[in-house]
């Protein structure tokens, strides 16, 4: 059986999300188009934007999934990160916190989709 290797976020305006997502995540588009934009985040797996129907994106959706970063580290990692992306302007939603799993904050992109950061499992 194959194992998921597309993971799609829903924005409403690719070129904003695409400076966003490559800005915060230091990483370059592997193919854009003007409603499909997607990064190779490791080999044959991809990280990509999508508005192929413009009422599919609407911004004030309720957003119940998150994009996840598990950064390698101690908490000061995780808070030094926390630090970098603020300093950037992003909206944070939680703060730096301890959770059952370690330290974590979440924060969104422009289109509300949620962006948590906690430390490798």
């Amino acid at each position: 059986m194959s194992t998921p290797n597309l993971f799609l976020i829903y924005v409403t305006e690719v070129e904003r999300a695409t400076a966003f997502y490559s800005d915060l995540f230091d990483m370059k588009p592997a193919m854009v188009t003007p409603r499909y934009v997607s990064f190779e985040v490791a080999p044959g797996v991809l990280f990509a934007l999508w508005n192929g129907h413009g009422n599919n994106a609407v911004p004030t959706a309720t957003r119940t999934s998150e994009v996840g970063l598990m950064t390698p580290g101690s908490a000061a990692a995780v808070d030094a990160l926390y630090s970098q992306w603020t300093s950037k302007g992003v909206t944070v939603i939680e703060e730096p916190h301890d959770a059952v799993f370690g330290r974590t904050f979440v924060i969104t992109d422009p289109d509300g989709n949620l962006i948590r950061v906690s430390p490798f499992d």
